[in-house]
């Protein structure tokens, strides 16, 4: 497979992951009637950026997320104030379609005046002094505001996300990491398909110098039973058995080229666990419509308890810096996964999204865990936590959580030089 074809892999991965994430914020927000400005993957300078409707969709240039921006949860549009000579423009209805607020000498088929009265949010209304007339005009709900040859569109209040009860604004957030959920599911029901279900546990390769070669094991083994109990297809018993078996001696049985062969095997302790170096498989059949949903309930299960447990240690301080991976290295096994194979690449981007759905409901700041946390505080208070507040909150979080992320890719990169 070239280089080409592993990164566009690669690629297409994370576009998809973010994409299906954001998608849930953008869809629900929209059903809510709140007004979605952006929907972007990516951070940074825009690449690319097209709009279509109420929205602008971009592609920014760091590939390490993306964001719907929704109106009302920012500062988005400049503050028009009572004494400003702006430029409108109506439509049939006599409705203002446009406010222009620079640049009024370049105008054509307008009206100018000095504002006496504005309110782009409720009232929707205007009044000016047009030549020493006062006139009123009512706001077009979508009508546009220019500056600096940019358009924004108004956010009338009940389009804005604040707008909204708490269950609405509760469903816009949740739904981003439930649709990593279900597209985890989705994907693992895939591979359940396309890999079938062992018959055995095989040894697919035993890498040299290491305690499984030490021990005798060889390619292409069937492991029968390790201290007497029968291992038949469960490759997750015997991982158990060697991860915590390290310094021990275990007796096994094998199947040999239908030879049964006893070797007394000892793992060595290895970050933390009993390692033997051996890559396991076993040969397979097509699995069943109840074994590929039971497959599938096995796999979401089991690799959300190995995520869990991962982000424990991470609360606990359990860690090295080396056991963290950011861009750089979440893109490198990556591209190792897709050289495997298409089934091992969508397993590997079930787990990346249940990962990236897990994550994100953990109550950080900046979070989709820490917004719903913060909605949930409304909910019992029966009153909205101070915005300022909660936005220098999310604020902080993400300027940790980006300073985080440049030492992981900083450590990333000397890993890569390395070797």
């Amino acid at each position: 497979m070239s280089a080409i074809e592993v990164g566009l892999k690669v690629i297409l991965l994370f576009f998809v992951l973010v994409t299906i994430h954001e998608w849930g914020h953008f869809y629900f927000a929209k059903r809510a009637g709140i007004l979605v400005r952006e929907f972007a993957i990516g951070f940074g300078p825009k690449i690319f950026s097209y709009k279509k409707g109420e929205t602008r969709y971009t592609l920014r240039i760091l590939p390490i997320g993306g964001f719907v921006r929704m109106a009302g949860e920012d500062p988005e549009i400049v503050q028009v104030n009572p004494g400003q000579t702006v430029a409108i423009k109506l439509n049939k209805q006599n409705e203002v379609t446009f406010l222009y607020l620079d640049q009024l000498d370049r105008r054509s088929n307008v009206i100018m005046g000095v504002v006496e009265h504005i309110d782009l949010e409720r009232a929707l209304r205007i009044s000016l002094d047009v030549d020493g007339e006062k006139v009123t005009y009512p706001i077009d709900p979508q009508a546009m505001m220019v500056t600096k040859g940019t358009e924004t569109q108004i956010a009338p209040y009940d389009r804005q996300f604040g707008s909204k009860s708490v269950g609405k604004r509760a469903i816009a957030i949740v739904m981003g990491p439930v649709m990593n959920f279900i597209l985890a599911i989705v994907l693992f029901f895939i591979v359940v398909i396309m890999s079938g279900v062992f018959t055995n546990v095989k040894l697919d390769s035993v890498l040299a110098g290491k305690a499984g070669e030490k021990s005798g094991l060889q390619k292409g083994d069937i492991i029968m039973s390790i201290d007497k109990q029968p291992i038949g297809d469960d490759r997750e018993k015997l991982v158990t058995s060697i991860q915590s078996s390290a310094g021990k001696p275990m007796t096994w049985v094998i199947d040999r080229a239908g030879n049964p062969i006893t070797l007394q095997v000892t793992p060595e302790m290895e970050a933390g666990a009993g390692k033997l170096g051996v890559v396991i498989s076993g040969d397979r059949r097509s699995a069943t419509l109840g074994e590929v949903f039971t497959g599938t309930y096995d796999q979401v299960v089991g690799t959300t308890i190995g995520i869990v447990t991962g982000l424990q240690k991470l609360v606990m301080l359990q860690f090295k810096l080396d056991d963290l991976g950011g861009p750089v290295r979440t893109a490198q096994v990556s591209a190792e996964f897709a050289k495997m194979g298409l089934t091992y690449l969508i397993s590997w981007a079930a787990t990346l999204s249940l990962y990236l759905g897990i994550f994100n409901l953990l109550p950080i700041p900046a979070l989709d865990g820490s917004r719903l946390l913060f909605m949930g505080l409304e909910a019992l208070r029966g009153k909205p936590i101070d915005p300022n507040r909660e936005s220098m909150v999310h604020f902080v979080g993400f300027a940790l959580l980006m300073l985080l992320m440049v030492a992981v890719t900083y450590n990333d990169i000397l890993r890569l030089i390395k070797g």
